[in-house]
């Protein structure tokens, strides 16, 4: 595989870089064509990744951990939408996983649920009985670059792919 050229990074194959994804993402990210690339973890934040990169935000997306609850009812989300958007979190998601109330999961629970490092969470690997919203604007945005699980590097994927995973559903999750 030719590595991509997207901002001031090296991106390598992910399987020539294993150290670089957390345990559950090197676990199930299989076949997926996807790339890494080490950063500097104070600078895991997308828009201080953007700005010392030099990779657009148009191509950087999102992940939020969401929980929602309704009747005594725990459900947990990973919620995908681009560095430039805003998810609806309490429209379109709340609706969409038909829940009362919807809250950003607290950072100590989403690190406990995923085995991902806080600023690093992404949709890849985590627990199989999880929603994966995918934002339109994701799914069609071509090579986009998410976390890796750990704040010391980052992935790059075809958007197109993180629609695949097994419980992704895309839709309309932007505010507008």
């Amino acid at each position: 595989m030719t590595a991509p050229v997207l901002g001031k990074v090296e991106w390598q194959p992910t399987a020539d870089v294993p150290g670089l994804l957390a345990a559950p993402v090197r676990a199930a990210l299989g076949e997926i064509p996807a790339y890494a690339a080490a950063i500097d973890p104070g600078l895991a934040d997308t828009a201080a990744f953007c700005a010392e990169y030099d990779v657009p935000m148009a191509a950087s997306a999102n992940c939020v951990i969401v929980l929602g609850k309704r009747a005594g009812e725990a459900t947990y989300a990973a919620v995908l939408v681009l560095a430039t958007d805003r998810a609806d979190v309490n429209g379109v998601i709340r609706k969409h996983l038909g829940v009362r109330k919807i809250s950003f999961a607290a950072q100590d629970d989403a690190v406990a649920s995923t085995s991902m490092e806080y600023g690093g969470i992404t949709p890849i690997g985590l627990p199989p009985d999880w929603p994966v919203l995918v934002d339109e604007a994701v799914a069609q945005a071509g090579p986009v670059v998410i976390g890796s699980g750990i704040r010391g590097s980052k992935l790059l994927l075809d958007g197109a792919e993180l629609a695949k995973l097994p419980t992704a559903t895309v839709l309309d999750l932007a505010q507008h």
